[in-house]
C-alpha cells in the first residue's frame, strides 16, 4: 500500500473519531418545507422547434419557481429535497456559516434534462457562497465547490473566481489530489485550471445513497465521501476587482444542473478546529 493510501486511511479514521458526543448538530432541512433556504433559477432552457433547447436572455429569479425545480418529497420512506434539474440554479441557505462541519446525504433520481440529457448526472455542493446570484454562468454564486457528479463526487471546482491551493499531480490530462504532492493553485484563471480530481473514489453506485461531509475551518477545507477523506484544500480565497481576498465564510448552495437528485439529513455544527493538523 502506498504512503498516500495509508495517509488517507489514517486521516479518514481520525476524522471519524473526532466527533464528540456533546457537539450539537443544527438541522438545515426541517423535513417539511424549504424554510431557511432561498431558491434561484437562472436563464431558462426553452425548447425549440427542432427538439433542442436555447437559453433565454433573462433569469427566472430569486424565490420564483413556477416549475417546482425545488420541492420536498418522500423518498425511501423519508422526507427529502428534490431538485429536478429541469432548470439550472441553486438552493442556498439564508444564513452564512464559517468554521463548521457539514453533513448530508444525496441520491440520484432518474430524470435528465436538455442540454445535459446525454451527460453524467450533475449537481454540486457550493460552500463559502456569496455575492450576486448568477455570478457563474448566470446560475450560481461565487464559491468553492465540492463536486456532486456521477463518478466525480469530491472533486474541486472553483466557481466564479474561487481559488484553492491543493496538493496534486498531473495524470494524463488531469490533476489528481495527492497529499504528498506540491500544492498547486486551482482557479478559472490559473495555469492548471479550476478542477482538481478527488482521490480515492469513494462514491456508491448510481441509485444508492451517498454521505458527503465537509469540514471548513479558517481557510482550510476537507472533502469526505462516504466516510473517506478524498481531498484537503488550503488557502481559500477569491479574485475580486481589487485582487485576491480571503474566503472563509458564506452560504451553502446546492446546484440544479440538468439531473434529478435528492438530498436529505442536511445538518451542520460549529467546530473549534480541524480533527487533526493538516
Amino acid at each position: 500500500m502506498s504512503k498516500a493510501k495509508i495517509f488517507l486511511l489514517a486521516l479518514s479514521l481520525l476524522v471519524l473519531l473526532s466527533c464528540k458526543p456533546e457537539e450539537q448538530w443544527e438541522a438545515l432541512f426541517n423535513e417539511k418545507d424549504l424554510t431557511g433556504w432561498d431558491t434561484y433559477i437562472g436563464p431558462a432552457w426553452e425548447a425549440t422547434s427542432d427538439s433542442t433547447v436555447r437559453r433565454s436572455d433573462n433569469p427566472i429569479g430569486l424565490n420564483i419557481d413556477p416549475q417546482s425545480v425545488f420541492s420536498v418529497v418522500e423518498v425511501d420512506g423519508n422526507p427529502s429535497i428534490r431538485i429536478s434539474g429541469e432548470q439550472w440554479g441553486g438552493l442556498s441557505t439564508t444564513q452564512e456559516y464559517s468554521n463548521y462541519h457539514l453533513s448530508l446525504q444525496f441520491k440520484w433520481g432518474e430524470a435528465k434534462h436538455k442540454p445535459r440529457d446525454k451527460n453524467k448526472r450533475d449537481s454540486g455542493l457550493l460552500y463559502h457562497a456569496g455575492g450576486p446570484h448568477g455570478a457563474d454562468g448566470g446560475f450560481w454564486m461565487r464559491s468553492q465547490e465540492l463536486q456532486v457528479q456521477e463518478g466525480d463526487c469530491g472533486d474541486y471546482w472553483g466557481v466564479a473566481g474561487g481559488i484553492m491551493n491543493i496538493p496534486a499531480k498531473k495524470t494524463d490530462e488531469f490533476y489528481v489530489y495527492d497529499p504528498e504532492a506540491e500544492k498547486l493553485v486551482f482557479s478559472d484563471s490559473s495555469a492548471v485550471g479550476r478542477r482538481c480530481i478527488k482521490y480515492p473514489d469513494a462514491e456508491n453506485p448510481t441509485g444508492e445513497w451517498n454521505t458527503l461531509e465537509l469540514y471548513c475551518f479558517g481557510d482550510t477545507a476537507v472533502h469526505l465521501v462516504n466516510n473517506k477523506v478524498v481531498m484537503v484544500l488550503y488557502n481559500s480565497r477569491y479574485l475580486s476587482e481589487t485582487g485576491e481576498l480571503p474566503l472563509k465564510s458564506g452560504k451553502i448552495q446546492i446546484q440544479s444542473e440538468g439531473a434529478e437528485v435528492f438530498y436529505r439529513d442536511i445538518k451542520v455544527k460549529k467546530i473549534s478546529g480541524l480533527p487533526i493538523d493538516f
